[in-house]
């Protein structure tokens, strides 16, 4: 893989935060290395930050193909791992700030729920937030972003790579409407 030498020191330093370890009842455990939550197949936690614009679409974008998992995959949420000692809400906030440059967005809460996959094991908290801010994509983590319908996302699932992770928030998110 080629990298970037900003892509290669994200990685190092992703690799090295501590992520918030918890049980299967989403109760805190310490924290363990990114690398280590993966290879034992422990439970994190993860934050997911659906950003709408005032006109209700919704912004999805295209993952980095530097990414671990999913990359070049579509995404229709912002977010990722909660560190260790941050709460669900202070990680959404930090990834949204982080991946779209998207600051001060009012959060509101919809779903808790358990994401059991050969990839990764977490308890999500999704948010939606909305914002005409302009997005500013960290290169890092994010190709391109663009605003669609919640139907087009959906339809577009069917035809492209879209995260499974971020897909079952965003059902969550629809069923809690």
């Amino acid at each position: 893989m080629n990298w970037s030498a900003a892509e290669a020191a994200h990685r190092v330093a992703s690799d090295a935060e501590r992520i918030a370890w918890v049980d299967e009842q989403d109760r805190p455990l310490g924290g363990v290395l990114r690398s280590e939550l993966r290879e034992r197949r422990l439970i994190g936690r993860g934050s997911y930050i659906l950003l709408f614009n005032s006109a209700g679409l919704l912004c999805v974008h295209r993952r980095t193909l530097s990414k671990a998992l999913y990359p070049g995959y579509w995404d229709v949420a912002a977010g990722g791992m909660v560190l260790e000692n941050e709460s669900y809400a202070e990680s959404a906030a930090r990834e949204l700030a982080e991946e779209l440059g998207i600051v001060d967005a009012p959060l509101v809460e919809h779903a808790h729920f358990f994401y059991d996959a050969p990839e990764s094991r977490l308890w999500c908290m999704v948010y939606s937030a909305v914002s005409d801010a302009p997005l500013v994509l960290q290169p890092e983590e994010v190709l391109e972003a663009r605003f669609i319908s919640v139907e087009q996302a959906l339809e577009e699932t069917r035809r492209l790579p879209y995260c499974p992770d971020s897909l079952a928030a965003l059902e969550r998110y629809l069923a809690a409407r």
